[in-house]
């Protein structure tokens, strides 16, 4: 099956913390916690339209910033998550700049904040360009079943982790995923277009087996067909693919139990692997994970392509110690 997400750290192992997550057929992308994002290209951060920010310690929030700086002036909506008091430090990273002219901007570039307050409580507001970034919409929200972001075709749940404060842990989730086989196409003497697309969203919305998809043959102009008929010939419909970020835990089992749970058969699973298991005292009084409590977890999740990540900079020359232990644990 074709990936349709597309994630990827954005600094190396030993820089801040963020992933960068492309969307393969829609003009956007997510990012999953705020680090340096000075290495992404400007076109990649201008098809951000959603980002999960874990905490706000300044390796996780330093680059809202440069998000600001590249968003403004233009005609944009991003929706920002974070944990409790989310919105103040927000608001507060807005209010160190002064915002005299730009009511007179065409754009009106648009951040739309909600804080996580509990497993089941959130608030959220909005901040407007044209309105100097003033506090506005405020509003109380109830979160069921950890879902932050639902969407037709997929949803983000949250995770509420201990770092000594409240640490947010995502997952991406795919609803369904469809396939189209391509020589099924040429079987029908079909091609390939945007009616694809519609026919994609009718399958993922479970429309009734007779809803009329109209399709493009070669040469022969446009055809009908029932729902239910291309269903059956031309497409594929499978679990969909999932992507799990954790970052800045301390091991306990509380903790490790969220973690399994929200990045249970994730197919790439993004995990601080901070220190070796050999400062594991550290580690605790620092509220992190060592290699080899992440390679357990991810081996208690059962994922398919782990990826650690959060390397202390005092691995520098023995990257490969914390990466070999990760690997030892995942494997069992």
């Amino acid at each position: 099956m074709k990936p349709v997400f597309h994630p990827a750290l954005v600094n190396d192992v030993f820089g801040d913390p963020a992933v960068y997550v492309d969307f393969l057929f829609e003009k956007r992308a997510l990012l999953f916690d705020l680090g340096d994002l000075r290495n992404l290209a400007t076109r990649k951060i201008l098809r951000i339209r959603d980002v999960f920010v874990s905490h706000a310690h300044m390796d996780h929030f330093f680059g809202f910033d440069w998000l600001l700086r590249l968003c403004l002036g233009r005609d944009i909506r991003i929706r920002l998550f974070g944990p409790a008091g989310f919105l103040g430090q927000v608001e507060a990273k807005l209010a160190g700049y002064t915002w005299n002219l730009v009511e007179n901007y065409d754009t009106d570039f648009t951040l739309d904040v909600t804080e996580v307050l509990s497993e089941t409580e959130a608030r959220r507001a909005r901040f407007r360009c044209r309105a100097g970034f003033r506090r506005e919409n405020e509003r109380e929200l109830t979160l069921a079943d950890g879902v932050l972001l639902d969407e037709e075709n997929c949803t983000v749940r949250f995770s509420l982790l201990d770092h000594k404060i409240p640490c947010l842990a995502f997952a991406l989730q795919e609803k369904q995923h469809v396939n189209i086989w391509k020589n099924r196409l040429d079987d029908l003497d079909l091609e390939p277009g945007s009616w694809l697309q519609t026919f994609k969203h009718a399958v993922l919305n479970g429309l009734p087996g007779d809803t009329p998809i109209t399709a493009q043959r070669r040469g022969q102009g446009e055809t009908t067909y029932r729902l239910d008929d291309l269903a059956g010939t031309i497409a594929h419909v499978s679990a969909g693919q999932k992507i799990a970020y954790v970052t800045d835990a301390v091991y306990h089992e509380a903790n490790a139990e969220r973690i399994v749970r929200l990045a249970k058969d994730a197919d790439q699973f993004f995990i601080e692997a901070v220190f070796g298991d050999e400062l594991a005292e550290r580690a605790a009084q620092k509220y992190h994970l060592t290699a080899r409590q992440a390679g357990g977890l991810a081996h208690r999740a059962r994922v398919k392509f782990p990826v650690p990540f959060h390397f202390s900079p005092i691995y520098h020359d023995r990257e490969n110690e914390l990466r070999e232990e990760f690997e030892r644990a995942f494997r069992g």
